[in-house]
């Protein structure tokens, strides 16, 4: 027998059993081994306060100032791959790999928003396309979305014509969705990109490779302490953090990376914000 259909007015509270049920499962899992705490747990619950769905005909549509890719002012004064913001300036930019169930991407703009911090969003052209909302949900929210290939492939081995379909394609489904490219990209399964990826990022529209110099390690779920001493302990003025959104014990572990960010005066915001102080 299928189950009964769930009432339109009981959406916010199914969300908010189904968000603490996830919660729950993470800490009883040991997914988080110690990071569970007080601090944790209530960033969890935070996390899980009702929220309406994401309202796909509605949310996809791109607003008039969100069209544009980067910058051209700023896109002609960075190096063809950036590794790190300006140093003497105290901003840090968190990038999140763009691809989760729709309820896990959901909890992570929520805590993001929740502690009024803006992230640069990787897509995943593939997940993007499957999930086309997301387009307009990252974007409404202040977020930045980008190009981080069509199928999160090994872009390093790739030959030219493997490397260009992979960017390309991801930049198709992303114009398709807001009328632009986006404003970053980020190659797939490498830290630094080759000159086989750099030059299909510029035939594609995207002078600047985006890079790192901290990796949270959060894909490894190490916990959720483990996330937050690992980026609290590397980042700096202008860090550029890479971080994923489909993982719990990020979406655990952002509120209490974010409050740690400003005790030490780091001021988070988007890679464009970075790149323009």
């Amino acid at each position: 027998m299928s189950p009964p259909a769930e009432d339109p007015a009981d959406a916010p509270h199914a969300y908010r059993r189904r968000a603490l049920l996830r919660a729950a499962t993470v800490c009883a899992a040991g997914l988080a081994a110690s990071g569970c705490d007080a601090v944790s747990t209530r960033a969890l619950r935070r996390t899980a306060r009702s929220r309406a769905p994401v309202d796909a005909s509605a949310s996809a549509r791109p607003s008039p100032s969100a069209t544009a890719a980067l910058p051209r002012s700023i896109a002609a004064t960075l190096p063809p791959e950036v590794r790190n913001g300006p140093r003497n300036r105290p901003g840090i930019a968190l990038t999140f790999h763009g691809q989760g169930t729709p309820a896990m991407v959901r909890d992570l703009l929520i805590a993001l928003e929740d502690h009024a911090a803006r992230g640069t969003f990787l897509a995943v052209g593939s997940w993007l396309a499957t999930e086309p909302a997301f387009a307009g949900r990252i974007r409404n929210g202040g977020h930045e979305l980008g190009n981080h290939t069509m199928h999160h492939l090994a872009i390093a081995s790739m030959n030219r014509a493997g490397a260009s379909a992979e960017i390309d394609e991801c930049a198709d489904v992303l114009r398709r969705l807001t009328g632009s490219i986006g404003t970053w990209f980020r190659p797939s399964q490498t830290q630094f990109a080759t000159p086989t990826i750099l030059a299909a990022a510029t035939r594609a529209g995207y002078p600047t490779s985006l890079s790192y110099d901290v990796d949270s390690l959060d894909y490894t779920d190490p916990g959720v302490d483990a996330i937050v001493a690992t980026v609290l302990r590397l980042a700096r003025n202008g860090s550029i953090v890479s971080m994923h959104a489909g993982h719990a014990q990020t979406v655990a572990a952002v509120p209490t990376v974010l409050a740690g960010l400003r005790r030490r005066g780091l001021r988070p915001m988007t890679m464009t914000e970075l790149m323009s102080q």
